[in-house]
């Protein structure tokens, strides 16, 4: 199994990228989003793969980011959600748009990706209530938009954060709407939690 390859790009095409390892090139197929973000051809980088076997194939699928990664690898195992239809919502969404969705049971979001139809969204949605965790958008959250910062320093972040988002909750709105709001909010490290929930506050509905 392979789990990832460093490599430099050779070269990217519509829905796939060539990476040269140690003079090998792999085709890797990959999502829209991560075509558009692939660095230049020349540039290393460093990509998380899943292997497809089938029948009459082998096919790696990869990710720039491993939360893309294992949110493809739970989608696949709902019946009727195969490798691409997988690939194709991860070009349309991100791993936590895609935990959003589900826990709001937003299928119209979901179903805006190619071939998948509202019939195998609304089917998603069921099947992975039980299999992806809201806390781990909230988790990805604070590492991706908290500034660089010392281990107390962020870790009093992070506390302010849950306590805006469980205040938010508190007030009625769905774990999902709070988290969407307070993901818009421009975190610093000076903001307290009346402040996060202020900012949030204007951003919820939107």
């Amino acid at each position: 199994m392979i789990t990832y390859l460093r490599g430099e790009v050779a070269a990217v095409y519509e829905g796939r990228v060539v990476l040269d390892v140690n003079g090998v090139g792999y085709q890797i197929f990959v999502s829209a989003r991560d075509a558009a973000d692939m660095p230049r051809t020349g540039e290393e980088v460093k990509i998380h793969t899943y292997m497809s076997v089938s029948e009459d194939a082998m096919r790696l699928y990869g990710f720039l980011s491993e939360d893309d990664l294992n949110v493809y690898k739970t989608m696949i195992t709902v019946s009727g959600v195969g490798p691409k239809a997988a690939l194709g919502i991860l070009g349309t969404l991100s791993a936590n748009d895609i935990r959003f969705a589900v826990f709001s049971d937003d299928f119209k979001a979901i179903s805006r990706a190619p071939g998948v139809g509202p019939k195998t969204a609304k089917k998603l949605i069921l099947e992975l209530k039980d299999k992806l965790k809201l806390e781990d958008a909230l988790g990805n959250l604070q590492q991706e938009d908290i500034p660089a910062a010392g281990p107390a320093a962020a870790a009093a972040v992070d506390a302010e954060i849950n306590d805006a988002v469980q205040a938010l909750v508190a007030l009625g709105y769905s774990s999902s709407e709070a988290l969407r709001a307070v993901r818009k909010v421009k975190i610093t490290e000076e903001m307290q939690t009346q402040d996060i929930l202020k900012q949030a506050l204007k951003y919820i509905g939107i």
